[in-house]
C-alpha cells in the first residue's frame, strides 16, 4: 500500500507539471500580439512599399567592377534601357532560380525587341564575397556567361548607396541574407521606370516595360522613319499566352487594309451617285 501511495503521488506531481506548462505555453501565446508569420509578412510589406517608392528614382554615377577586373561606372550603361538584378552568390536556391529564370525572360524580351536593344546587369551584393572571380563562376553555373550580361562587384560603401536609391532591402540572417527578389528596369537616362519580383514571374511583366522603353519612346537623333517603324512595331508586337512569347501581328494591316478598302469603297460609290445625279439632272 506504500508504494502505490507513492506512485500515485509521483503520477499527481507529474500531471500539475504537465499542466503547468501547458497553462504557461496558452499565456505566452494570448500574450504576444504578433505570430512570427504576420511579423515576417510585415517586413515583406516594408520591403515591398520601399522598393515601390524607389520608383522615379535616378540613379547615381556609381564606381563598379566588371567581371575582368576593370572599373566602370553606373552612367557606361546609360544609353539603353537596363534590367538590374542584385544577387549574392552564395545563395544555394534562390538567387540561382531567379536569375535562371529571367535568362529565359530575357531571351523572348530580345527576341521580340532586337538583340541589343537594352542592357542586362548582374551586381552582387554581398560586397565582401562577391568578387569578380565569384560571379563569374556563379554566372557559369547559371549559364549565363556567354548571354551578353554585365556581371557586377562593388564595395559596401556602392552596395549601400545603391541598394538604397533601388530599394532593395537586405540583411544578414542565418541562412545567409534575407531581401526582397527584385529585378530593376531602368530606363536609358538611369531613372527607375518598374521593379519584378518574385523568383518566377511571367513573362509580359518584364517584356511590357521594356517594349515601352524601347519602341515606345523616342530616341535622341531617331529619324522620323525609324520612329514610325518602332510605333509599328510597338502597337503590333503581342503576347500570346499559349506559346508564352512575343510574336508580330500581321492581322492589325489586315484589319488596316480591309478598313480602308471599305472606306475608299464608299467614297467612290459616292462619287460616282454624285456624278450620276448631276448628269441625270442635266438631262
Amino acid at each position: 500500500m506504500r508504494y502505490s501511495a507513492r506512485s500515485l503521488a509521483l503520477l499527481l506531481c507529474f500531471s500539475c507539471v504537465v499542466l503547468c506548462s501547458v497553462a504557461l505555453a496558452k499565456s505566452g501565446q494570448t500574450g504576444s500580439t504578433q505570430s512570427p508569420d504576420s511579423v515576417r509578412d510585415f517586413q515583406y510589406k516594408a520591403a515591398l512599399q520601399q522598393s515601390q517608392a524607389a520608383i522615379g528614382n535616378v540613379l547615381g554615377d556609381h564606381p563598379l567592377t566588371d567581371h575582368n577586373g576593370h572599373a566602370l561606372s553606373l552612367a557606361d550603361l546609360r544609353g539603353k534601357p537596363l534590367v538590374l538584378s542584385l544577387i549574392y552568390t552564395s545563395c544555394y536556391q534562390i538567387c540561382p532560380m531567379t536569375t535562371r529564370h529571367l535568362a529565359r525572360v530575357v531571351d523572348k524580351a530580345r527576341a521580340a525587341l532586337g538583340e541589343d536593344s537594352f542592357n542586362v546587369a548582374v551586381l552582387g551584393f554581398d560586397a565582401y564575397n562577391d568578387s569578380p572571380q565569384a560571379m563569374i563562376h556563379f554566372a557559369r553555373k547559371q549559364g549565363i556567361d556567354d548571354r551578353g550580361w554585365r556581371l557586377l562587384s562593388a564595395s559596401p560603401d556602392t552596395i549601400t548607396a545603391l541598394s538604397k536609391e533601388l530599394g532593395f532591402e537586405f540583411f544578414s540572417s542565418p541562412n545567409g541574407f534575407d531581401h526582397i527578389t527584385q529585378a530593376t528596369v531602368i530606363d536609358a537616362s538611369g531613372r527607375i521606370y518598374r521593379q519584378v519580383y518574385g523568383e518566377v514571374f511571367e513573362t509580359p511583366l518584364l517584356v511590357e516595360p521594356l517594349k515601352e522603353l524601347v519602341l515606345g519612346r523616342p530616341r535622341p537623333n531617331q529619324t522620323l522613319f525609324s520612329d514610325l517603324i518602332n510605333k509599328v512595331r510597338f502597337f503590333c508586337t503581342t503576347y500570346d499566352p499559349a506559346r508564352d512569347a512575343y510574336h508580330f501581328d500581321y492581322s492589325l494591316f489586315i484589319g488596316i487594309f480591309v478598313g480602308a478598302s471599305i472606306i475608299l469603297s464608299g467614297i467612290v460609290f459616292l462619287i460616282h451617285e454624285i456624278r450620276h445625279n448631276r448628269r441625270a439632272a442635266r438631262t
